[in-house]
């Protein structure tokens, strides 16, 4: 007896195991899956952005010699420096096999490697962008939690009216009211902040720390009000979903404080399309946040980009994208690497 239930409790072991072992194989494949994809998107990106801005208006070697007569000769030695007297194809191949070595050409304004511009302007958007993701996405988190724990109340009704009007508000139109209000004045309210940069210049240590926060103000709250709005409204959506599920009345039943069953079991599970939201976002407002720089005089990559996009410099302006797309790609990737960890039923 005792020998046909062990055989029984063996054959039981390795039909359990199975599955895990199907889940762990299966991980590899879909990681390899994601990263191939990724790798394929980012060469379209590469080959959009080469045609894309070739359509543009606008003559290069005009604007590299300020407008000014040029002989043929001279006309010559521009387009061959920069490699524009070859034939489109030539130009793309040597486009692509550049890239594929980290170099994104000479910028025609700045006479200098696109890379070189990109890394300098590079910091300045990661902390603008950092700050602003950092605030809505706790910001968001919050509220939506709130607005599920009180749902049809009072406060859910005016979280998420807010939260859909700021969404909806164009960045650039946002940040230009908060100029003319907190930083030109209007009577009564005096100027209280920069119209833009990121410094005044003048100072040095603590008090230039001090003077960047200060600059960082109005275009961080720009950024925060119109993306924290989305990070509500998604916590919100799946936290009520977890809320009316069977384990949390069962949780209920044994005793358990409402507080504390929303808290330790609905939240961390409502919590895993947040988490996927979090990366998208991440890689949106890198990419995004073009149009606030530009209202702000900001010395980021979008700045630079609008600088680049007016002349036009081809090479700044396709490697600019190239990055911008590369962002949204990347944090798309980690987030669809990341959810099966943090739920196992995907990937499999």
């Amino acid at each position: 007896m005792s020998s046909s239930t062990g055989s029984a409790v063996e054959k039981r072991a390795p039909a359990a195991a199975a599955p895990r072992e199907r889940a762990r194989s299966a991980y590899p494949r879909y990681v390899a899956g994601k990263l191939a994809g990724a790798a394929v998107s980012l060469f379209a990106v590469l080959v959009t952005s080469f045609f894309l801005f070739r359509l543009i208006p606008g003559d290069p070697v005009k604007f590299m010699t300020g407008g000014r007569p040029v002989s043929a000769e001279q006309l010559a030695v521009y387009k061959e420096e920069f490699g524009l007297d070859l034939p489109l194809w030539e130009q793309f191949t040597d486009y692509c096999v550049k890239a594929l070595s980290g170099d994104l050409g000479t910028s025609y304004q700045f006479h200098a490697p696109v890379v070189d511009k990109i890394t300098e302007a590079l910091p300045n958007t990661l902390l603008l962008t950092g700050t602003a993701f950092v605030l809505y996405t706790a910001l968001g988190a919050f509220l939506g939690t709130r607005s599920a724990w009180r749902h049809g109340g009072l406060g859910d009704r005016l979280n998420t009216g807010l939260a859909l009007t700021l969404y909806s508000i164009p960045s650039f139109w946002l940040g230009l009211l908060l100029i003319i209000v907190l930083s030109v004045g209007v009577d009564p309210i005096p100027g209280l902040f920069p119209t833009g940069g990121m410094e005044s210049g003048r100072e040095e240590g603590l008090a230039h720390v001090l003077d960047v926060a200060h600059h960082l103000v109005l275009p961080v709250v720009t950024l925060v009000a119109v993306e924290y709005g989305q990070t509500l409204l998604v916590t919100r959506s799946a936290l009520l979903d977890e809320m009316g599920s069977d384990y949390l009345t069962t949780a209920r039943a044994k005793g358990l404080r409402d507080d504390l069953v929303r808290r330790r079991h609905a939240v961390p599970n409502a919590l895993l399309p947040t988490v996927t939201l979090v990366f998208v976002n991440l890689g949106r407002t890198v990419a995004g946040v073009i149009l606030v720089e530009t209202v702000f005089s900001w010395p980021g990559l979008g700045g630079l980009f609008y600088q680049a996009l007016s002349v036009p410099d081809l090479p700044l302006v396709q490697g600019l994208f190239f990055v911008f797309a590369a962002a949204v790609i990347l944090m798309n990737t980690l987030a669809d690497l990341l959810y099966p960890m943090l739920d196992p039923r995907v990937g499999r």
